[in-house]
């Protein structure tokens, strides 16, 4: 692997320049939702059209993710995320100039895009920067504005809908990305991975199939679970990803090896992180609309009221990254998860139709310690836990499957919402939305269960010591044996 060139401050920039553009993209995961009412107000449509809007972008950016780290690994890290975050940027331009409803599904759409390339890149090139030591800490502070911006993203969208227009939830990425364009050139370093050739077989069926589910996941709600356009997308995008994994088993290079998931760490922190998502974003589409259309907040105020969550990752993150290089990411993740669960439990007990803001306290703020435990040391774990050549496939297939638990836990959760209570009345509301946040607690328990899966930093020393002694071991069987050979040679002679 080509290693990077080393520069003056080059962790520092990669931490400031990764962490603003991974903010950008996982912004935008939710930022829309807010504006919703006012884009239709604006630009018309149907329903299905407003979810389109937010469908969009998710779609592409799951289907897409394993590809953009695989494009980076071959054609070089810093050029691509360059190329991700130019395509973003245009799009953001293009979604707030968007005369009308097609188009800004369409600018969207790009959108994710250029975030599949640029996402999975930013852990990539961090990774390259920071020092082994010192990368706890690093994943941190990433970890902290990732989490700030998935569960802000209701907020900033609210505020800059009420305050000003739904246009500038997309200008806002348009100067911070023409920012950081010149500083990625000149700041971070180049680096690439094994410059396999490109599995073109391996994309097409990852994409197709996770196209297929997470497009089955989203319109399941809408069309019905037993429509014929949900159980197509089921079956045959389940078909393809059966394909994928057989096609990860057999092939000389595959895009991602199946061989990784032997690894229990890197299996344990993947189904982890889906199930993380899972629970969090099925649980933040829903208590946002409780709070506005039971509550009766405004989007400003329900983002206000829900700082002590959103706000938290940027206090404890950081120090959940220090405090997995002591003592290891696996039990501070498993931690994370289980608080994270024990808040959602905490929601599902005490919501009622006028559930007052100090009942909500105590479990908005353990959410909010449970998620920034968990976000820094997962970073961390992935990229440990497979070779460095390898860090670009990893980082994208746990982002994958980050987005897939996204879509997922709004699917399902939404379903049970529906299936429980509606928007009839507050009462309605919160019959579906208890049951709903009941599965979320379980989702996301089960994930810190899985974590526990993973080796601890003991075992994992343990492994590498007895591999390295296996392998000195043969290195030295082999010496002896050609020195024997040489022996016998010049006794012949």
């Amino acid at each position: 692997m080509n290693q990077p060139a080393a520069r003056r401050g080059s962790a520092a920039w990669a931490l400031v320049i990764t962490s603003a553009a991974g903010f950008m993209a996982a912004l935008d995961n939710l930022v829309v939702t807010t504006a919703l009412p006012s884009i239709r107000e604006d630009l018309g449509g149907a329903l299905h059209d407003l979810e389109w809007t937010v469908s969009a972008y998710t779609l592409t950016f799951a289907v897409l993710l394993m590809f953009g780290a695989a494009l980076g690994d071959r054609f070089g890290r810093r050029r691509l995320f360059i190329v991700g975050l130019t395509v973003f940027t245009g799009a953001s331009a293009a979604a707030a100039l968007a005369p009308g409803i097609d188009a800004l599904i369409a600018a969207r759409a790009v959108q994710g895009v250029g975030a599949a390339i640029m996402m999975p890149l930013t852990l990539t090139l961090l990774t390259a920067a920071v020092p082994a030591a010192k990368r706890g800490t690093a994943f941190g502070i990433w970890g902290a504005v990732q989490g700030l911006a998935v569960a802000s993203g209701p907020l900033i969208g609210g505020v800059l809908t009420e305050h000003l227009s739904w246009q500038w939830i997309f200008w806002l990425n348009v100067p911070l990305g023409l920012a950081l364009l010149p500083l990625a050139r000149l700041r971070l370093a180049e680096s690439h991975g094994t410059g396999a050739p490109l599995d073109i077989t391996g994309t097409l069926l990852a994409s197709g199939g996770l196209f297929g589910i997470v497009y089955a996941l989203i319109r399941g709600p809408i069309d019905g679970w037993t429509s014929l356009t949900v159980l197509t997308g089921l079956i045959a995008g389940t078909a393809l990803i059966g394909g994928f994994i057989r096609h990860g088993i057999r092939a000389k290079a595959p895009m991602l090896p199946m061989r990784l998931f032997r690894n229990r760490a890197f299996a344990g922190i993947n189904a982890a992180s889906l199930l993380m998502f899972l629970g969090m974003f099925g649980s933040i589409f829903l208590l946002s609309q409780y709070m506005q259309g039971v509550l009766g907040y405004s989007p400003t105020e329900a983002g206000l009221r829900m700082l002590p969550w959103t706000g938290m990752p940027m206090i404890v993150a950081p120090l959940a990254g220090a405090l997995s290089d002591r003592i290891g990411g696996r039990p501070v993740v498993a931690a994370g998860l289980a608080l994270q669960a024990v808040g959602l439990a905490w929601f599902a007990l005490v919501l009622t139709p006028d559930a007052s803001y100090a009942a909500q306290l105590p479990a908005l703020v353990v959410s909010g310690i449970g998620m920034a435990l968990y976000f820094a040391p997962a970073a961390n774990l992935v990229m440990s836990s497979v070779r460095p050549s390898e860090q670009g496939i990893a980082s994208g297939a746990n982002n994958a499957l980050r987005e897939v638990g996204g879509a997922l836990g709004v699917a399902v959760m939404a379903s049970i919402f529906a299936a429980q209570g509606g928007y009839e009345s507050g009462q309605s509301f919160v019959d579906g939305l208890l049951p709903a946040l009941w599965v979320g607690a379980g989702a996301v328990a089960l994930g810190a269960v899985a974590v526990l899966f993973a080796p601890s930093r003991r075992q994992e020393a343990r492994r590498k010591a007895e591999a390295a002694a296996e392998a000195a071991a043969e290195a030295e069987a082999e010496a002896a044996a050609e020195a024997e050979a040489g022996e016998k040679d010049l006794v012949a002679v």
